[in-house]
């Protein structure tokens, strides 16, 4: 079975930092990205960031290009985003996702397992 617990939110300052947590469980050994995702109260759900498991090439939505930082610990089994310059609109409860399928690493419907998700608030 595979669990993805996600830690590190909280309450943050504009321009301040936060880094955030996913420790995955089960079978990683077949995953093929992992991202995180985000939602705002009254908006959809956004893709943030993603990673390839293996090889750790990473893609950021234009809107935290240059500020968030995606990078896993295979040994650790986890996956971290590294949140700079951080922005009131930037406030929403992160999940980090898990798929087996590459490609579409995007969409939040392609992946398969998710965490339940960390509050984030940016303060202005």
């Amino acid at each position: 079975q595979v669990q993805l617990v996600e830690s590190g939110g909280g309450l943050v300052q504009a321009g301040g930092s936060l880094r955030l947590s996913c420790v995955v469980s089960g079978r990683t050994s077949s995953f093929y990205h992992a991202g995180w995702f985000r939602q705002a109260p009254g908006k959809e759900r956004e893709f943030v960031a993603a990673i390839n498991w293996s090889g750790g090439s990473a893609s950021y939505a234009d809107s935290v290009k240059g500020r968030f930082t995606i990078s896993r610990d295979n040994a650790k089994n986890t996956i971290y985003l590294q949140m700079d310059s951080l922005k009131p609109e930037d406030t929403a409860v992160y999940s980090c996702a898990a798929k087996r399928v590459g490609g579409n690493y995007d969409y939040a419907t392609t992946y398969d397992y998710w965490g339940q998700g960390t509050q984030v608030t940016v303060s202005s």
